[in-house]
């Protein structure tokens, strides 16, 4: 008898389950926020509460560059696949909203670095990505591979973290105005109160899609897979972060706060 793995049992369990009601699949997703976000992380309540000095806040914010420079190359990597014009009108302006439209918009990369040049970080040294942490790598390359290789929808799916960020944005922009004066102004922060307004649009555009694409229970299920495996991507950067700079275990070749 050949053994059968427990993987192909829950993908058959789940073929073989009827779809979800739209409000009961709408209800997975948004339950993924409260259980797995990254807002929950120790690394993050340190963050926002003032208990990080300088140099463990450069090597976040160090850090984090890895992350939004990845993302409109992911944006390219889904639009590359997509045949629906109106799909790829609606996500080419992610990339814009990161990669900017000089003159008059920035562009959101240019204000992380913005933050980083507040921060006193070398402009060259973070885009490099020379002292980014090896984890941080892995993980925001994992995340573009994702997108570039699942089913269109469930890599479509992977951006609904976007679902539970306004409430990070709101507490990062009060907690370290609040708690870093001596290095973080109303001017660094521009990042977060753009995305204020940019996240909530483009979840409801991918949350609806998502609703409306996935038609069966597995389509279902692997859209809300896809949402923990986005939530696992933020979360293991925390860990990487935490590990380094709070337990003391930075890596060869990694950044080096002075304090």
């Amino acid at each position: 008898m050949n053994p059968v793995s427990l993987e192909k049992k829950t993908a058959e369990r789940r073929g073989s389950e009827p779809p979800m009601p739209v409000n009961e699949f709408e209800a997975a997703i948004r339950a993924v926020g409260p259980e797995r976000y990254h807002d929950l992380h120790p690394f993050h309540h340190l963050l926002h509460g003032g208990k990080l000095n300088k140099g463990q806040v450069q090597a976040w914010a160090l850090n984090r560059y890895c992350y939004q420079a990845a993302v409109p190359r992911k944006d390219a990597a889904l639009i590359s696949r997509v045949h629906d014009r109106e799909l790829r009108r609606e996500w080419t302006h992610r990339i814009l909203d990161h990669d900017g439209q000089p003159p008059n918009e920035p562009g959101g990369i240019e204000r992380w670095l913005i933050l980083t040049d507040g921060l006193g970080l070398d402009r060259e040294y973070v885009v490099s990505r020379r002292g980014a942490l090896p984890a941080t790598v892995f993980a925001v390359e994992s995340y573009v591979t994702f997108v570039r290789e699942q089913p269109l929808t469930v890599a479509v799916a992977s951006s609904l973290t976007e679902l539970f960020a306004p409430k990070i944005h709101k507490e990062r922009i009060s907690g370290m105005l609040e708690n870093y004066p001596g290095f973080i102004d109303e001017k660094v922060m521009a990042y977060f109160k753009r995305r204020l307004t940019q996240a909530p649009r483009d979840a409801d555009f991918a949350l609806d899609y998502v609703l409306k694409n996935a038609k069966t229970r597995e389509e279902q299920e692997a859209c809300v897979d896809a949402v923990r495996f986005k939530c696992n991507v933020l979360w293991v950067q925390l860990d990487a972060l935490y590990h380094a700079y709070v337990n003391g275990n930075v890596p060869p070749g990694a950044f080096r706060p002075e304090t």
